[in-house]
């Protein structure tokens, strides 16, 4: 699924306030627009006023999710929300379409890596997803530091 140059603009603008540049964890314009073009991926916006779709004009983006379907797993591969919109339910209700589509898709259970130190984990868990892997150092910050990652898994209805 492919992205309008709206929604691309919308999507870089969250990005680029959503992760902290210290952990280099935003991807580019290139990778995000080309991860679209992978067969089974799709992706959500929430916009300023709480509407999923497409970013009405004028109105800024909130956040987005961007996920893979492979077989009967879905892997989430980037939720974001910018700042100024976080703790008012957009995170959650970007989830929550998420499992909705990916149950539609057939999906029985949804993946996410994360560092294991990113505070998202406890937001990840209310959502009742468990850790069920860890790769020891594998992000590298902008700082040099070796960081772990957390695999995460929560099955669907």
């Amino acid at each position: 699924m492919s992205a309008t140059r709206a929604e691309l603009d919308g999507m870089m603008e969250v990005m680029h306030t959503a992760f902290d540049p210290a952990f280099g964890e935003a991807w580019n314009e290139r990778q995000l627009a080309s991860s679209m073009l992978i067969p089974g991926t799709r992706f959500a916006m929430i916009d300023a006023a709480g509407v999923m779709g497409p970013p009405a004009r004028k109105v800024p983006t909130a956040g987005f999710y961007l996920a893979r379907t492979i077989f009967d797993e879905e892997e989430l591969l980037l939720l974001a929300v910018a700042p100024e919109y976080r703790r008012h339910g957009f995170a959650t209700r970007l989830m929550e379409h998420l499992f909705a589509a990916a149950a539609d898709h057939g999906v029985k259970r949804v993946f996410l890596e994360m560092r294991e130190d990113n505070d998202a984990r406890h937001f990840y868990s209310r959502l009742d997803f468990q850790q069920v892997g860890l790769r020891r150092d594998y992000y590298r910050g902008a700082d040099g530091l070796l960081r772990n990652a957390v695999t995460m898994s929560r099955k669907l209805a």
